[in-house]
């Protein structure tokens, strides 16, 4: 081989090795960001389980909310489960 075709082999292979440690360094930040990104998910899931918490409380406390929520627990529900008992022993 001509000394040009020697300097053009080293120089693509520089390259390539640049770009294959370079590409081996962003997969790695990338698994990273993956595993920041999943304890961010979780926690943000868990705030959002809070304040439905909080949410519900508050519903409770007030005077509509509590009004409205004896009446769906004493008399809807029964009803509910009173008429899918009937309906499932028609169908059995």
């Amino acid at each position: 081989m001509n000394i040009a075709e020697w300097i053009l082999v080293a120089i693509l292979s520089i390259t390539l090795f640049i770009f294959l440690i370079v590409g081996i360094i962003l997969i790695i930040k990338f698994i990273g960001i993956a595993d920041e990104a999943k304890k961010v998910v979780i926690k943000s899931q868990d705030i959002a389980d809070n304040a439905n918490g909080i949410v519900n409380n508050v519903k409770g406390m007030t005077s509509i909310g509590g009004v409205v929520q004896t009446i769906v627990d004493e008399y809807v529900e029964p009803k509910i489960k009173k008429k899918g008992s009937k309906n499932g022993e028609q169908k059995s």
